[in-house]
């Protein structure tokens, strides 16, 4: 659900005075943004790497898409590894609403959650459903709905085992990728080693009529989800402003001017109605979110264990918000936190 309106009753509606204020705020990532490439200048002069700048080793990553077809639609499924390593831990990540699955590769310091979890040896598939990002177009848009999207990640497990031999797959859903991998989880518990449910929206947001089967993709739109500060700017001190560049460029590449509204359909009910069946999921689940996520219901979150398998987890980043992955003083909690819930 990445990027999905806050004030979804109004979703479409951009007044001159949101343009003259989103224009403000471009000026001042770009401002920032060129401050902030002067510590590359002297990272040049000491002759270090990026990745030795901020303790990395220099890895070198291969990179594969795999043919994948369903319901007559071409679905975009790849996988990063580290270069000459063949993993025998795989995990398949799953995109939220509106955006694609390249939110989880955000290749700029050490922030990229595909890139760590290839450095700790696992193969990392990232699939996109089908009217998304680089998968096939729909003539529907309102098709691809929460169990559609299910479906599309069950036929992406299907293949990770085919080609890899691990017979159990990790999942992690991000925002509506948590309700769509949550259906796949009841559906095909076969091939689910563990299930983590990034920002879990585990009923509806508030009833509303959902007329348009697309949604028409904007660049503040895609930015809506960064945390602003009192002034009503964006808040640097947590999402940098590199961060928000080439989250919102690669929106804009990758997801261009729309994308399907099936579940943005599913996920403007009553605040009563349940979208994750918490009971009817067998794997261990981590639940991880922020407690300053606007789209999450709490009350639902803090009680999840209640619900879920023994051994599941809840972690919540005090402060966090929505894109806590890229949150500059939570991603790496975010991170450690995923790794040892998958390795323990």
């Amino acid at each position: 659900m990445s990027g999905l309106c806050r004030k979804f009753f109004q979703e479409r509606i951009m007044t001159a005075m949101k343009k003259t204020f989103f224009r403000r705020n471009l000026l001042a990532l770009t401002i920032s943004a060129l401050v902030l490439t002067a510590p590359y200048a002297v990272l040049a002069d000491q002759a270090l790497t990026v990745e030795e700048a901020y303790g990395l080793e220099e890895v070198e990553y291969d990179y594969q898409e795999f043919p994948l077809e369903r319901a007559g639609i071409a679905l975009h499924l790849d996988r990063i590894t580290v270069a000459d390593t063949e993993p025998d831990k795989n995990i398949l990540l799953v995109h939220g609403l509106t955006y694609s699955s390249h939110e989880f590769d955000i290749d700029y310091e050490d922030y990229s959650l595909v890139r760590f979890l290839a450095r700790e040896g696992y193969g990392v598939w990232r699939v996109d459903v089908a009217g998304y990002g680089r998968s096939g177009e729909v003539e529907d848009g309102f098709t691809p709905d929460s169990d559609y999207a299910g479906e599309d990640i069950n036929a992406a497990i299907e293949l990770i085992v085919a080609e890899t031999g691990q017979d159990k797959i990790d999942v992690l859903g991000w925002s509506w990728g948590t309700v769509t991998s949550s259906r796949y989880a009841a559906a095909h518990p076969e091939h689910l080693n563990k299930l983590v449910l990034y920002a879990p929206i585990i009923s509806g947001l508030g009833a509303y009529d959902v007329e348009d089967a697309f949604h028409y993709n904007t660049w503040e739109h895609a930015a809506d989800d960064f945390q602003r500060d009192s002034e009503g700017g964006y808040d640097l001190d947590i999402t940098d402003p590199v961060i928000i560049e080439m989250y919102c460029s690669s929106c804009w590449h990758y997801d261009r001017d729309y994308s399907p509204n099936g579940g943005r359909r599913d996920l403007l009910v009553d605040p009563s109605e349940i979208l994750i069946d918490l009971d009817a999921i067998q794997a261990e689940t981590l639940a991880i979110c922020g407690d300053v996520d606007p789209y999450l219901n709490y009350d639902l979150v803090n009680t999840c264990l209640d619900h879920l398998p023994e051994g599941s987890e809840l972690h919540i980043i005090p402060g966090a918000s929505h894109a806590v992955m890229i949150e500059a003083p939570y991603y790496h909690e975010f991170q450690d936190t995923v790794l040892a819930f998958l390795e323990k």
